[in-house]
């Protein structure tokens, strides 16, 4: 059945969740980190533990937004001799055992070097759901747009506390699947707390009218999942997930996603309360 607008992977699994009146978890996890093998093994157990939505993250040696967590994954899977080809394995590993929607976040400079329409063509065929892209603007992502429309493919721009209004009409209106809150200034790592201004990005992105929003950097607990599920539509959790699976493995990952997903319920009640 076709229709005018692409189906979006991505916007129907945050659907879904919302359906069931929840928000969505979205679980970021390094390709290659601790192996290629175990990354898939770690999506497939996040899949099968309450999240989503899965965010592979693509190692790359000048990660300007990563925090220490995942620049030591990212620095280690290279150091074992990751390709930027290896990350359709790690999709299509996690896509043939889950239902799970399956984004790869990525620097924009793997994908040229591979070439944007290639790189587009293998990751749908690896049945990923699309891209996130921290560095790339709409405005020159002329070559990003006709590929994703031609391999149906989301396109996930990020926002921030400093997006001005522009800025942010345009962002939305390029993105599709959902558009990233990013909650903080800075760089990626699990805080104490969520930064307010959270809350301020994802109005201001309904506002402008996004329909999915889901907010990252900083969430690394059930009670942090809570506070932003009542106001955005997905929570993305990094690198919390990512530690675990240095410390504890693909278990660990397991049961700290589990955990995460008790804070996804709109509806406050008492059980499972963080002390």
């Amino acid at each position: 059945m076709s229709t005018a607008q692409t189906i979006s992977k991505s916007a129907a699994a945050i659907d879904k969740a919302r359906a069931e009146g929840r928000a969505a978890l979205i679980a970021y996890l390094p390709a290659g980190y601790p192996s290629v093998e175990e990354s898939i093994a770690a999506g497939i157990a996040a899949a099968r533990n309450g999240a989503d939505l899965i965010e592979i993250g693509i190692p790359y040696s000048d990660p300007v937004m990563d925090g220490q967590v995942i620049q030591a994954a990212t620095t280690e899977a290279l150091a074992k001799g990751f390709r930027v080809s290896q990350v359709f394995d790690v999709v299509a590993g996690i896509t043939s055992k889950t239902d799970a929607a399956v984004l790869v976040m990525t620097y924009w400079n793997p994908v040229i070097r591979m070439g944007v329409d290639e790189f587009s063509r293998r990751l749908s065929e690896a049945g990923g759901a699309g891209l996130i892209t921290p560095d790339l603007i709409p405005d020159e992502a002329a070559e990003w747009l006709e590929a994703s429309d031609k391999y149906g493919l989301d396109r996930v721009f990020l926002v921030a506390p400093s997006s001005t209004t522009e800025r942010m009409q345009r962002t939305v209106d390029a993105s599709r699947g959902f558009v990233y809150a990013v909650s903080i200034m800075g760089v990626t790592g699990a805080r104490s707390s969520v930064s307010s201004a959270a809350k301020d990005v994802v109005a201001a992105a309904h506002a402008a009218g996004a329909e999915r929003v889901c907010v990252g950097l900083g969430v690394s607990n059930a009670g942090q999942v809570r506070e932003i599920a009542a106001y955005a539509e997905g929570v993305i959790v990094g690198t919390a997930l990512v530690k675990t699976l240095g410390d504890g493995g693909v278990d660990g990952v397991a049961a700290l996603t589990k955990d995460l997903s008790t804070g996804l319920a709109r509806e406050t009640g008492l059980a499972g309360e963080e002390a």
